[in-house]
């Protein structure tokens, strides 16, 4: 069987690995959103993920035996691939619950193209059973088709750091599984013809989902013990940081920062594990009590906030306070799931009126996502407050003092600013 590659979602996650595998094999992108599919087209990435000369070097207007990347929107295109790698997002809905509206969308568009011998192959964040039991009943109604008889199917799990240019797809371990052990073997050949990290084959698709979701609820927990530790830390009046760094200095301490925990991964996957123990009838208290300390965190920095402005005889109701940055980590633009906003809207409560200053973030993709505005020009007024929210390079250079009023506050969220800040987690 000669391989042909459909990605499907060519977001954060996808983009990355169909450009890595377009390098050796002839690949189709698809992605329904049409102007993504231009600015691809025109190598663009809005994601800032992929440099325009690394895009435009494997980028083709159609599609050959030999390797390159064609990014569709159209159906037909991926009609003739034999492997089809899904990497649509997995979010939670208002209540936290997981929403697997588009897993199982994707999979209604691979069952209208699929054919005897395929691979499917589910990449995006799920609980154990996602794959076998949710998206593959879609795919065997769809297409008319059985599972194990007429297609197969395999379950690689990312692992992309949005923002992170050392450590990329290539070169993070790719934990691979198949539906059957041939199939297995077939899934994890094929990533380990591009993975220069090497592979781990899993020994079934559960093992390998179960793998994926405890990774990021491990760090969930972690991140939620110190944030604990700043609360504590805080009412005795001992700097959390030096604490962490003195701690540091045993071997195995494990160096864990407090923080506000957003994104599509740590603030969501731990849900994803709960949701599948509570079916089972377990009540996970660990995972959601770290979820539920690392969510109160937001309130908690505006309280912070507060109570320091109060104590320098700022008026609070109708303070004007810089917020410096929205998306949910540094040096990337991805604000899906952003903890800022927590704060924003705690803040905005009290009555202070607040401006939201990021040089990476979108300002309509902002304002669609959550209604906020915010400007990536740096304000040249004078603020009551400052709130370094997000440790982007560039605020590590802005000088803060002519931006913060005499008896201004300046609470450092990340402890990253040079200058002494009058309060941090």
């Amino acid at each position: 069987m000669s391989i042909k590659i459909a990605v499907i979602g060519l977001g954060y996650v996808g983009l990355p690995l169909a450009r890595l595998f377009a390098t050796k094999y002839p690949v189709v992108g698809f992605d329904i959103n049409s102007n993504r599919i231009q600015e691809l087209n025109e190598g663009i990435d809005s994601t800032l993920e992929i440099d325009a000369e690394t895009l435009n070097n494997v980028l083709v207007s159609s599609l050959s035996d030999s390797n390159g990347l064609l990014c569709s929107n159209t159906l037909e295109d991926i009609a003739n691939c034999t492997y089809y790698i899904v990497t649509v997002p997995t979010p939670v809905d208002k209540n936290n619950r997981p929403d697997l509206t588009p897993l199982y969308k994707s999979s209604e568009t691979v069952g209208k193209v699929l054919k005897k011998g395929d691979i499917v192959i589910y990449e995006s964040t799920v609980y154990p059973g996602v794959t076998e039991e949710e998206c593959i009943p879609v795919l065997e109604k769809v297409s008319g088709l059985k599972f194990n008889v007429d297609f197969f199917a395999g379950y690689s799990p990312e692992r992309i750091n949005p923002g992170d240019k050392e450590h990329t797809v290539e070169k993070i371990l790719k934990v691979t599984s198949g539906s059957t052990p041939e199939i297995g073997q077939k899934v994890n050949d094929l990533y380990k013809s591009v993975i220069t990290a090497g592979t781990h084959l899993a020994p079934s698709i559960k093992v390998a989902e179960a793998a994926k979701v405890i990774e990021n609820s491990q760090r969930d927990i972690n991140i939620a013990f110190v944030n604990e530790l700043a609360k504590i830390f805080n009412l005795l009046e001992i700097d959390t940081h030096a604490v962490l760094e003195a701690a540091g200095t045993k071997w195995n301490f494990l160096p864990f920062k407090p923080g506000l925990v957003g994104g599509h991964c740590i603030g969501v996957d731990p849900y994803y594990l709960a949701q599948k123990a509570q079916e089972k009838g377990y009540h996970p208290e660990i995972i959601l009590a770290g979820r539920r300390l690392n969510d109160s965190m937001g309130e908690y920095v505006a309280s912070q906030v507060v109570k320091l402005m109060i104590k320098k005889g700022v008026a609070i109701n109708g303070a004007k306070l810089l917020m410096l940055g929205i998306t949910f980590k540094e040096n990337c633009p991805d604000v899906r799931n952003t903890k800022i906003v927590d704060v924003v809207h705690a803040l905005q409560d009290y009555g202070i009126e607040v401006t939201i200053f990021d040089p990476w973030a979108r300002p309509s993709e902002v304002h669609h996502e959550y209604k906020l505005t915010t400007t990536d020009e740096l304000p040249t007024a004078t603020f009551d407050a400052i709130v370094l929210g997000v440790a982007h390079k560039e605020f590590t250079t802005i000088d803060l003092s002519k931006l913060k009023k005499s008896n201004g506050v300046l609470f450092d969220v990340k402890g990253v600013l040079k200058e002494k800040a009058d309060g941090r987690l």
